[in-house]
């Protein structure tokens, strides 16, 4: 990401490059005011900031599986209800209609099949007095495969009712769980966040699309959702320490850990023009979350590494040249640079004796302000740190330069004199 924002910062020097050459030629003995700092050992946080809301860690939508009218709401929002607390009624009359119809049907069906019961059992009583005929030669064999054939149809009837009686019994318990449903308790313990519906309202039951009635939240434990960027999400880790910062709560810091990391992009929306990739992650709030409601907006800054005692520089100290560009004079011809992938070299100018020399570097981690040097720079050396024009653009390998500070120095001693 890092090695993206250098590229990036030396684009101008690129499109300007023949404006660049001009305005050299012209200036060939004047020498370029920077300004320098040492390198030292620092403490070097890299943090990933990303952005989004704030929402309780436990919540539940509470929706109707049958569609009715409400015909009472027990609670308001902002209440506080105990777990199977009664919430909502909806109006029972179609359901109770039903289940006594289909209580009937039941017994109906019962009754049809205690009857074709007792038929079946008449059939098999004349079918064993019809064998016995045959046996004592008073009776055809025809005749009591009429018989048997008489007998088999009623067992079969029988076994048809006692489907139906199964049958309308399923019914009869889908039906009570509706009619069971036209009331709903709370599933936890919480607070009532939102309300979306009054008594007299439609409460639209499906199990394929929520028609929220309210939520109930534990606002006692909060978490930041946030979104982010694909770049980045590689270095999240589980219970890496976050920084929060919430909109509507100025001078307040936060702090936090990351309990959730999503494994999937988040799926764009239809016809939006953004096609940036983020990826959601949850940061579990451990400071006082009193003050915090659902649907704040928040940033946080998590920390995905630290350096004790790095090699550091200040960040914008670090930019790229081509080698051409970097061979352009003739005593650096053989001078050895390796172009990475991007085609660009990753450089610090280091001043020494009023010239600045162009050294190849490798870099670590980096915060807001400092970036680690693995390799090419050592402690103590004068690295250039300023102006930004003059590193991401001006300066040329070799070239000379006067420092600003030195000069402001010799002002000064000019001055007490």
């Amino acid at each position: 990401m890092k090695k993206i924002l250098i590229v990036t910062a030396v684009v101008a020097l690129l499109a300007a490059s023949g404006f660049y050459v001009k305005s050299q030629k012209g200036n060939e003995n004047k020498a370029t005011e920077i300004e320098t700092v040492k390198v030292s050992l620092a403490e070097i946080i890299q943090k990933v900031n990303a952005t989004g809301k704030i929402q309780p860690k436990t919540q539940v939508n509470i929706s109707a599986d049958v569609s009715a009218k409400i015909i009472a709401l027990h609670v308001k929002e902002g209440d506080w209800v105990e777990k199977g607390k009664l919430l909502v009624e909806l109006d029972r009359e179609r359901y109770i209609a039903s289940v006594e119809s289909q209580e009937a049907n039941v017994r109906s069906a019962k009754a049809n099949a205690k009857l074709v019961k007792a038929n079946m059992e008449q059939a098999k009583r004349v079918w064993k007095r019809s064998k016995e005929l045959v046996e004592r030669k008073l009776e055809s064999q025809a005749e009591l495969d009429a018989v048997y054939a008489g007998y088999e149809v009623e067992v079969a009837r029988y076994e048809s009712s006692l489907e139906q009686v199964a049958q309308i019994q399923g019914t009869l318990k889908r039906t009570r769980d509706d009619l069971s449903k036209t009331t709903m308790y709370a599933p936890m313990s919480g607070t009532i966040s939102k309300l979306n519906k009054e008594a007299g309202e439609i409460a639209i039951g499906s199990q394929f699309q929520e028609d929220v009635i309210m939520t109930i939240a534990n606002l006692n434990e909060m978490e930041a959702l946030v979104n982010v960027d694909e770049n980045d999400i590689i270095s999240i880790k589980l219970n890496q320490e976050a920084e929060i910062e919430v909109d509507a709560l100025l001078g307040i810091m936060l702090k936090g850990h990351v309990s959730e990391i999503a494994t999937s992009a988040i799926a764009a929306q239809n016809g939006q023009a953004n096609q940036k990739t983020e990826f959601e992650v949850k940061i579990a709030i451990t400071s006082d979350v009193s003050k915090l409601r659902p649907g704040m907006t928040t940033s946080a800054n998590i920390v995905t590494d630290t350096r004790e005692d790095a090699l550091s520089v200040p960040i914008q100290s670090v930019t790229v040249r081509t080698v051409a560009q970097l061979q352009e004079k003739k005593a650096f011809k053989d001078k050895e640079y390796r172009a990475g992938d991007d085609g660009f070299v990753e450089i610090v100018f280091v001043e020494t004796n009023g010239e600045v020399i162009a050294h190849q570097v490798t870099t670590g981690i980096q915060s807001n302000d400092l970036i680690e040097i693995l390799d090419g720079i050592k402690l103590n050396d004068v690295v250039v740190s300023g102006s930004y024009r003059a590193i991401s653009r001006d300066l040329s390998n070799g070239e000379s330069v006067t420092d600003k500070k030195d000069d402001s120095d010799k002002e000064q001693t000019s001055g007490d004199k």
